[in-house]
């Protein structure tokens, strides 16, 4: 009963943390404006249609849970009209439904409308039968703006009623995605929606690439985006392309680092900063912050927690007033009547890769089945304390105290700092960003580190910022009667009168508080405050504040049975593509594939939210129920994992199919997979 009246106390805080629905939402150079108090927003990605709809509710609590105050999702024209004129809003693809119950649970929703989504998905979400017509698509060709008017009309039937004027939650839209060419497009699209009755507080388009003719000032805010690792590469090497740069500090970009089409573009074009027409203008928001990565057939990526909240931190850092995580949960896409829907090289319209036919987990904060990945929990610091101190730092500009720096990938001379202040006056509230994580990178610790921020020196003594730190220290906050002249602890939250910090691992915690100077704090939880209201947690501890407590489990062992029924044939010859990297296996190829018989324990399935984890190694494998295919991994030193809760009714057996690895294959695998020719199963669990 105590865990159940937490969790609805919890679940209440939240509530009360959303934004009014309906209230007046007004934006300037620095942020988002909710009847006038500034916010700066987390925005995730979940894609309604890539997840079963009797999830929806939990998911989004969950993403809630983990600080996302923003929800995008993508509608894919080709998930409801894959045939001309036949339209399915049923099951996981009901939109109305979805943003129904972004209302229940207090969430607003920008809404990626497309006609062309890309989103990893055949043809970017545009039908074939649009690609066959022979028009040409995201043109203002007249038949392709027909097609794209039907769409738009078919989306306001889903979200009529639910707009933001309407009390409902819908935010946003955002038209098109990645285009490149005359911002008229984009325009005539704009009208269209309003000419239908889309009537919001703010449009949207993605920043990138740089439009060949600009949309009217105001008429559409841009979004940018940064990934730590690209699986649409070319090259199968590691730390390809200009990644590193989305660790470095630096004024906001017109285009994101490293982005798909950046190949041809050299490192000037790559960080060139905003026009001059639009500094100052708009505010510095992201949609497209890697939380994550999928696998391509060639590029097999592979990322670690430590990647998203490092780039987020350094955003927050550099001015960004929106993080929108691109993914935040990851998804399955659905089954296609006519074709696979996952993006490959040999269709019409290609997007240049090959993706799985059914994963879309991304890596990302919450995977695919609903499971909690180690960088939901580290990414809570931030988003807490973006909630709590938004309204605060929007204002802030940021200062890059080491700009005059080599910015060069893998340069260890400095340590990564900026910081964000209202003005550059002795005793003005600031917020410095430490970032000592790169991937690949392996940056050492930093000795001899007194920062230098608004006529403020700290720490006493010079101390030393431990390899991997990455951090948020305050200084001259005025919270109440408590002044945090400064501390060597990240600020995390300010919840009924306590203020909650973190002590940084590695980092002896300094506070100086109302002019008293304390030196070496331990963590005491929640507890115990360290000094009047203020309450130091271990980072483990702050990134799970105001989580309910789970309750106690024993757990539960399930013995899993396994079998080799089959041994691989022959390896394929793997061919390059027409976009000049490896294609990945077909249905055809997974004959001659090792074929494992898995039994699984009949109360797994229905003992919880209980997931398989298989264990395997080979080039890539598929999981089949009842001879339908239900998942399929491409290897990367990760398992594969299936939500044993989906099963067909009265499924035990599983069939597991696995190509072998080939000697020198064209592939990027990174150095966690284990490249040995051959295949196996290394071994299976149920968690």
């Amino acid at each position: 009963m105590k865990l159940f009246l937490s969790i609805i106390l919890f679940l209440f805080a939240l509530q009360s943390q959303a934004q009014k629905f309906g209230s007046k939402v007004t934006w300037d150079e620095h942020s988002l404006m909710f009847d006038g108090k500034r916010v700066v927003p987390v925005m995730g990605e979940i894609h309604y249609s890539r997840v079963p709809e009797d999830e929806w509710a939990a998911e989004v609590r969950k993403m809630k849970e983990g600080g996302v105050t923003v929800i995008a999702t993508y509608v894919f024209w080709n998930h409801i009209e894959e045939q001309e004129g036949v339209y399915d809003w049923s099951g996981q693809r009901n939109l109305r439904r979805f943003i129904e119950i972004c209302k229940e649970e207090g969430m607003p929703v920008v809404l990626r409308v497309g006609p062309f989504c890309h989103g990893e998905v055949r043809c970017g979400g545009i039908p074939d039968w649009v690609i066959d017509s022979g028009c040409k698509t995201r043109s203002q060709d007249a038949r392709f703006m027909a097609y794209a008017e039907r769409l738009y009309r078919q989306i306001f039937t889903q979200v009529q009623g639910l707009q933001w004027k309407d009390g409902g939650p819908l935010l946003a839209c955002q038209f098109d995605n990645e285009y490149r060419g005359s911002g008229d497009y984009l325009m005539a699209l704009k009208k269209i929606a309003l000419n239908i009755g889309f009537d919001l507080p703010f449009y949207t388009r993605t920043g990138w690439p740089e439009l060949s003719k600009p949309v009217p000032f105001g008429e559409m805010l841009p979004l940018y985006g940064d990934y730590a690792d690209g699986f649409w590469d070319r090259s199968i090497k590691e730390g390809s392309g200009n990644y590193w740069q989305a660790f470095q500090f630096s004024s906001p970009l017109r285009l994101p680092q490293g982005g798909e089409y950046m190949g041809a573009m050299d490192a000037a074009d790559n960080i060139a900063p905003l026009g001059e027409k639009e500094k100052g203008l708009y505010p510095y928001f992201t949609c497209e912050l890697g939380g994550g990565m999928m696998t391509s057939y060639h590029r097999r990526v592979y990322l670690y927690p430590e990647d998203a909240y490092s780039m987020a931190l350094v955003k927050l850092g550099s001015g960004s007033n929106l993080l929108g995580y691109y993914m935040y949960h990851g998804g399955t896409n659905p089954e296609g009547k006519l074709t696979y829907l996952n993006e490959i090289q040999d269709t019409k319209a290609t997007n240049y890769n090959d993706l799985p036919v059914k994963t879309y987990d991304f890596q990302a904060p919450i995977g695919e089945f609903g499971q909690t990945n180690p960088h939901y929990y580290t990414l809570r610091k931030l988003h807490l304390f973006m909630h709590d101190f938004g309204e605060m730092l929007a204002p802030m500009d940021a200062h890059f105290p080491t700009a005059d720096k080599p910015q060069k990938q893998g340069d260890d001379s400095y340590l990564r700092w900026s910081y964000r202040s209202l003005n550059e006056e002795k005793g003005s509230a600031a917020f410095v960003f430490v970032n000592n994580y790169a991937r690949f990178e392996n940056l050492k610790a930093k000795d001899n580190v007194r920062f230098d921020v608004v006529g403020t020196q700290f720490p006493q003594k010079a101390m030393t910022v431990p390899a991997g730190c990455m951090a948020v220290l305050p200084v001259n906050i005025k919270l109440g009667d408590i002044t945090i002249d400064y501390a060597t602890a990240q600020l995390i939250a300010n919840r009924d009168g306590k203020i909650y910090m973190a002590k940084i691992a590695g980092v002896p915690a300094e506070l100086k508080v109302n002019g008293r100077v304390m030196k070496n704090v331990k963590p005491q939880g929640t507890k115990k405050a360290v000094y009047k209201n203020i309450y130091l947690l271990s980072e483990d501890e702050a990134s799970h504040l105001f989580l309910p407590q789970a309750e106690a489990t024993t757990g539960v062992k399930y013995e899993v049975g396994c079998t080799k029924i089959k041994t691989a044939g022959a390896p394929r010859k793997i061919s390059i593509g027409v976009n000049h990297v490896a294609e990945e296996p077909v249905d055809e190829d997974f004959e001659t594939a090792a074929i494992y018989r898995i039994t699984i324990p009949a109360n797994s399935k229905t003992d919880g939210k209980n997931i398989i984890c298989i264990n395997y190694q080979g080039d890539c494998a598929r999981l089949y129920a009842n001879g339908r295919l239900i998942e399929d991994n491409f290897y990367n030193g990760r398992p594969l994992l299936y939500g044993l809760w989906r099963l067909p009714d009265g499924c035990n057996d599983l069939e597991l199919r696995i190509l072998p690895m080939q000697k020198d294959m064209p592939v990027y695998f990174p150095r966690e997979a284990d490249t040995t020719p051959g295949e196996k199963v290394v071994g299976i669990s149920i968690f």
